[in-house]
């Protein structure tokens, strides 16, 4: 596992956008190395941009505990429609895929709406 945080704790530095940078330059996501991107995440945007660039994981601490924000930071997390950072990109959000990745023909039904608090998962 890789944790690529957004502290230079030596130099006791903030980079917004260092765990953005970095993205990429370890072998692909959900493969045989999990990498992990924290520090400063303080919005469900950002989470989202985390994610959507190829991180399996966003450590979120202080921006989630004890806060409103909570919840919506776990819609964010229930929200399966992410694709992998490969393919996020290319406009595939509306496309349903079997179970061998496969496109299947029209476009998605029967998903639940993540930000429904009365949808059953």
């Amino acid at each position: 596992n890789i944790m690529v945080s957004n502290y230079d704790r030596v130099a006791q530095q903030y980079y917004p956008e260092q765990a953005i940078k970095l993205a990429g330059l370890f072998p692909g996501s959900g493969g045989p190395i999990i990498s992990i991107a924290g520090g400063g995440i303080d919005t469900p945007e950002d989470m989202k941009r985390h994610l959507a660039v190829g991180y399996d994981a966003v450590v979120v601490g202080k921006a989630c505990m004890g806060s409103t924000k909570a919840p919506e930071f776990i819609r964010v997390v229930r929200d399966r429609t992410l694709l992998p950072a490969e393919l996020s990109q290319w406009g595939l959000e509306g496309v349903e895929f079997d179970m061998d990745g496969n496109p299947m023909p029209g476009p998605k039904s029967d998903v639940p709406d993540p930000y429904d608090d009365d949808a059953s998962y």
